[in-house]
């Protein structure tokens, strides 16, 4: 586990693909349980230790997750992120580039629970919540293309399938159209740095995540992805 960031009240760290923030079904560890443990040994806490979930990724994406370590800045955390206070910047590769190569994208999604899937409308519909986000190419390789994507709203699976609605599915995103799984089961897709005022301290908090362990990610290099 890669610790980014930690003072007395939050913690923040890179997940990497495959790792679940949250127990599921698949009775794997989830990564809060194993920032739960890193503090109890850490510190040598007795009895139980608190660490709050503030937000999630999927598990196949990697990328920077925030925990709050006392339930003040969990309760301030929580209302940050309702009030669209805390800024979450995304990476992802995609095969397609998109048209035009910036812009901002407006949906009405439909999660269905029994496919853990999200269904992407281009007008309002019963049930279906507004989804915007805004997106710009920034770097290319040989074969692929990368996205930086800035979130207005945090609905679930939300980019990917905003960007596979504009015919740009994630590479390795099989659920969302991508033609072939990644070899390691990820997906292309990384929370690559969130800002945020400091629940406690009123700091600004900037943070950013290190490139995922793969050759495509380092192609893009940094003259490329300003």
């Amino acid at each position: 586990m890669q610790v980014v960031y930690e003072d007395n009240h939050i913690i923040v760290v890179d997940k990497r693909p495959g790792e679940i923030v949250q127990g599921d079904k698949t009775g794997d560890e989830p990564l809060v349980e194993t920032v739960r443990r890193y503090i109890k040994e850490k510190y040598q806490k007795p009895g139980n230790v608190f660490c709050g979930v503030v937000h999630r990724l999927d598990r196949p994406t990697s990328g920077l997750v925030v925990f709050a370590k006392t339930s003040k800045a969990l309760a301030r955390l929580n209302e940050m992120f309702r009030r669209g206070e805390v800024r979450k910047t995304y990476r992802a590769i995609t095969r397609s580039i998109p048209t035009p190569p910036e812009g901002r994208l407006v949906h009405y999604l439909t999660s269905v629970e029994r496919n853990n899937k999200t269904y992407v409308s281009a007008t309002p519909k019963a049930g279906a919540k507004e989804a915007a986000l805004t997106y710009r190419v920034i770097g290319h390789s040989d074969r692929y293309h990368l996205i930086e994507v800035n979130l207005e709203t945090g609905r679930k699976h939300q980019i990917r399938a905003q960007l596979s609605a504009i015919g740009c599915p994630i590479r390795g995103d099989l659920k969302y159209g991508d033609k072939r799984s990644n070899p390691d089961g990820s997906i292309s897709l990384q929370a690559y740095r969130i800002e945020f005022e400091h629940p406690v301290s009123h700091n600004h908090i900037d943070l950013t995540a290190s490139l995922p362990d793969d050759p495509l990610w380092k192609a893009f290099t940094p003259d490329n992805n300003q």
